[in-house]
């Protein structure tokens, strides 16, 4: 691509021409599209955080979910409410009730299933298989005046299976206890203990227990050990080995503070304490996380996940007149990344996986990649504040697209950050004065030849690193850094006679705080070198000299050939 040499925007304001990098080599990820210009007000406003949203009230929930739920099919409603009732999660739950028609929930619950199938490659799902498998025996063994699968019983073997082992007192009767409950024999409620080996996102040794204190075959999940004690409220009667030998008081027994009725002579290891016994109780009862087998189920699940927050930017460069190079820029920061110490080095990583459709779901491009970063252990602390960047350029005609972008955390791979969004690329007509998005980056540098056109934030001999600030927000710079601007300029009309175009540049920067210019600068075409029919501008502005505030640049181009002219404009805040 034609290109003018960097100069320095600095000399024109009296300032030593310097440029700064970050200092670290890893790929680190860009932000918002640059946005047209706002007065004043409106930018002051752009650096404030937005005000939070109120969350419903559980009423609230309930009310809407009961609204969404009346368009539902009887056939969804079971499917909903009772067939995937326990394993459904919230997010899963709330994007059933807000599709639109009936094809779009089939769909749905197909993808539902084929999230949970062990084996995506084949048709057949033995999740699905095993799952109502269990179902239909919670119903046959589990019935209690009401259908096994609502009962306690039902929904922990629906939800994680057989128990591993499994003592069942469905006669209640004499029992002596464990150290762990007092010792001491006595009288209990039918009761059954289950034992899990392992559950995964819930431990090792899952201990649970089910007391029918109706004696009507009702048995529920209990944390208190002592509720299946039927000689509780009797007076002198099942005491525990402390209270024979007047060590303990079972009156006592009612004022324990602990959530349990046991004797308060009783030995309680670590799973029996009170905050370990609510939180199983709380997971058992949870919906399983899901293994995703891919990013790209994500996609398809069409569910937001904001639990790896990072920020995203999408600009135009033409390429030829009917393909236009996207650049896809993506941007999270250390703090967000979870590391993984080897060998004194901490490391992260993120896989990304991007796709772009028509309007209409035709796939058009998608990728899937790992980005990574790796810091030195003991400079890691240094690193808090730092991002890393990533960039995809995708090759794509004039049109409207959709983007969908999705990043898992390696080293925590439950971390999961989305976004879905809109993009209408250019088209760049022969005849109209036009131009590529303005870049603001902190690194501009020409590359060798042999990577002219080719790898991460590369724009024909330049790589081109874009700066982003939070979501939504301008690019942010501190005072220690150069602002480079990258911008090339289409369809310039030439004279016949040498070639060359006959236009001026003018690049202005005002203080939006006080609505001052801080520099106003106009250079003629015929002063870049290779100027043509298409030019790009590649300039340093050092910032040492600016206060802190937000700025706005305005890079005005004038062709007094054909009389055309536009103003690209870009936001950017220095900070301190």
């Amino acid at each position: 691509m034609p290109h003018c040499p960097s100069r320095y925007l600095g000399r024109w304001l009296g300032l030593a021409a310097v440029s700064v990098a970050l200092g670290w080599a890893a790929p680190r990820l860009g932000a918002q599209a640059t946005s047209k210009a706002k007065p004043a007000s409106a930018a002051k406003s752009q650096q404030q955080a937005p005000p939070p949203q109120h969350a419903l009230t559980a009423k609230e929930r309930r009310r809407q979910q009961k609204l969404l739920e009346k368009e539902l099919s009887p056939e969804d409603k079971k499917w909903l409410n009772e067939d995937v009732a326990y394993i459904i999660s919230p997010d899963e739950r709330q994007a059933f009730l807000q599709l639109q028609n009936e094809d779009e929930r089939e769909a749905f619950i197909e993808e539902f299933w084929q999230r949970r199938n062990p084996d995506p490659e084949s048709t057949f799902n033995q999740y699905k298989e095993d799952y109502y498998q269990r179902f239909a025996y919670a119903n046959q063994h589990f019935a209690a005046g009401e259908p096994g699968w609502k009962t306690d019983r039902g929904r922990v073997y629906i939800t994680w299976g057989k128990p591993d082992d499994q003592d069942d007192h469905d006669g209640g009767g004499a029992y002596d206890r464990t150290p762990e409950e007092g010792g001491g024999s006595t009288s209990t409620y039918p009761f059954e203990d289950w034992t899990y080996n392992y559950l995964e996102g819930i431990g090792s040794n899952v201990k649970l227990e089910f007391v029918d204190t109706c004696w009507c075959g009702e048995f529920h999940l209990t944390t208190d050990l002592g509720e299946k004690d039927a000689l509780l409220h009797v007076p002198g009667a099942g005491l525990s080995l402390g209270e024979m030998m007047g060590t303990a008081n079972k009156a006592d027994r009612m004022s324990r503070t602990d959530g349990t009725t046991l004797p308060t002579d009783a030995y309680q290891p670590e799973s029996q304490n009170e905050f370990n016994r609510i939180e199983t109780y709380a997971k058992i009862f949870a919906p399983p996380k899901v293994k995703f087998t891919d990013l790209a189920a994500v996609v398809d699940h069409n569910i937001n996940y904001s639990l790896l927050p990072f920020q995203y930017r999408t600009d135009f460069v033409k390429i030829t007149d009917d393909t236009v190079l996207v650049p896809i820029t993506l941007q999270i920061a250390y703090r967000n990344m979870t590391m993984k110490q080897t060998n004194n080095v901490d490391q992260g990583k993120v896989d990304v996986y991007g796709r772009i459709t028509t309007i209409t779901g035709k796939l058009v491009d998608q990728w899937d990649q790992t980005a990574s970063v790796d810091v030195p252990a003991e400079l890691l602390p240094n690193y808090a504040g730092r991002s890393a960047r990533y960039w995809h350029g995708a090759l794509l005609k004039p049109g409207r697209y959709k983007v969908n972008l999705v990043l898992k955390d390696v080293n925590n791979p439950s971390k999961l950050g989305t976004k879905a969004y809109s993009i209408l690329v250019p088209e760049y007509r022969d005849s109209q004065l036009a131009s590529s998005s303005v870049i603001l980056a902190d690194d501009i540098e020409k590359v060798p030849d042999k990577n002219v056109g080719t790898g991460q934030f590369i724009l024909g001999d330049s790589k081109v690193q874009p700066v982003m600030g939070g979501i939504g927000a301008p690019a942010q710079f501190k005072r220690s850094q150069s602002l480079g601007i990258w911008l090339q300029i289409y369809n310039l009309k030439t004279n016949k006679t040498t070639h060359k175009p006959s236009a001026t540049v003018r690049y202005e920067i005002e203080n939006l705080a006080t609505l001052k210019p801080v520099l106003d600068h106009t250079e003629s075409a015929a002063e870049m070198s290779n100027a043509a029919d298409q030019m790009t501008i590649e300039k340093t502005l050092p910032l040492a000299s600016l206060p802190p505030s937000t700025y706005r640049l305005t890079i005005t181009v004038t062709d007094n050939l054909n009389q055309q002219h536009i103003a690209p404009q870009a936001t950017f805040i220095i900070l301190q």
